[in-house]
């Protein structure tokens, strides 16, 4: 399957140029990712031609000019689907008796020079396998890259990723600071609390890292807050709020942790989430209910045009097949309701590493009205 791209990609493009902009995505998402850079592309007035492999989508401009200023234009932080943003060079074939030459050979003919080098793969059981090998290669290639000029104290802060797709395969590609995730392979690994209810606690944690600056934890997630957690049973995500000192409003037919219950910081209605509305303006609303994106997507434009809280971090659940243009379809369609209701928000949205087939959406609320 990646030979025949190579071959195809090697048609399209110069071998030193870089042309492709390639991300990495959570395997079965790939479509999505790719759908998602091409429309970026069509906005730009760009022609492209997309490929996908597992873990991984990409577009190469059809005229073999560099990707660059396209990447540049479209921030990371605006990406859904994408772990991580780069410019490429078309993939190599290596030998492998002698792996290092191929691929410091196309940084040289490329002309590119950088301050790190990241080794990654693919974010499957097959990638996994390969993570002894780029670890082996890891010194000598420092050295080799070393001595030809890639590799610089001093390079703007670029760096160097090579994606590993099989012992014998690898692309090239580089990483602008401002511009990319900081964490390998894009992935936010976090340790499960042995004390919280369910995992599903992980997805709001890693909301919290992905959409609130940690400078801004003490203020915006700070002790004796008031929240509100639809769909909360068992409590995984009211574990979270509980923990940075939150009072929470827990709405959920089903049964509540007794452990939870017994902090004293939650108040457990039996209420279905849609309908329930909250006594007075609240901090937070969180929500992780499982049903159509878009009766959630009318509830949370309720909760905010009505302003019953200042922020919320709520899930989207993506059974569709179109699941790139049914996001921004549903996004683009909250943000106007907001304006027309003169509600000055900002909107963001992650295909977090703990999400599975879902986005996680965080809405912030600019005004103190």
């Amino acid at each position: 399957m990646h030979g025949h791209l190579i071959l195809e990609w090697g048609s399209l493009v110069s071998q030193t140029v870089p042309a492709t902009w390639l991300v990495y995505c959570r395997a079965g998402f790939e479509r999505d990712a790719q759908a998602e850079l091409e429309h970026h592309a069509e906005q730009g007035g760009i022609c492209v031609k997309g490929h996908t492999g597992e873990g991984w989508a990409s577009v190469t401009h059809i005229n073999g000019d560099t990707i660059n200023l396209l990447q540049r234009d479209v921030p990371f932080a605006q990406l859904i689907f994408a772990r991580q943003s780069l410019v490429a060079l078309p993939a190599l074939t290596l030998s492998r008796e002698d792996r290092l030459s191929a691929i410091a050979g196309q940084v040289s003919e490329a002309g590119w020079n950088f301050e790190s080098i990241w080794h990654e793969t693919p974010d499957t059981n097959e990638g996994k396998s390969l993570v002894r090998l780029a670890k082996a290669l890891t010194r000598p290639l420092e050295i080799m890259l070393k001595k030809r000029g890639g590799l610089r104290r001093k390079a703007g802060g670029r760096r160097l990723h090579l994606l590993w797709l099989s012992g014998d395969q690898v692309q090239l590609g580089m990483s602008f600071p401002g511009n990319r995730s900081e964490l390998s392979g894009g992935i936010r690994r976090l340790r499960f609390p042995s004390r919280a209810p369910s995992r599903s606690t992980l997805k709001l944690e890693e909301a919290w890292h992905e959409f609130v600056p940690r400078d801004e934890w003490d203020a915006c997630l700070a002790e004796g807050m008031q929240a509100a957690d639809l769909g909360a049973a068992p409590g995984g995500w009211t574990w979270q709020l509980v923990q940075r000192g939150m009072y929470v409003y827990a709405i959920d037919n089903g049964p509540m942790d007794k452990a939870l219950m017994a902090t004293g910081q939650v108040d457990h209605l039996a209420a279905d989430g849609f309908v329930w509305e909250p006594p007075q303006r609240l901090d937070w609303l969180v929500c992780d209910i499982v049903d159509k994106p878009s009766r959630v997507l009318a509830m949370m434009e309720r909760w905010l045009v009505r302003r019953w809280c200042r922020e919320a971090i709520f899930n989207l659940k993506l059974p569709m097949k179109q699941r790139w243009q049914e996001v921004q379809r549903g996004l683009g369609a909250l943000e106007h309701a907001l304006k027309q209701a003169d509600v000055n928000a900002t909107v963001a949205c992650r295909h977090l590493y703990h999400d599975r087939e879902e986005v996680t959406v965080h809405v912030r609320l600019l005004d103190n009205r």
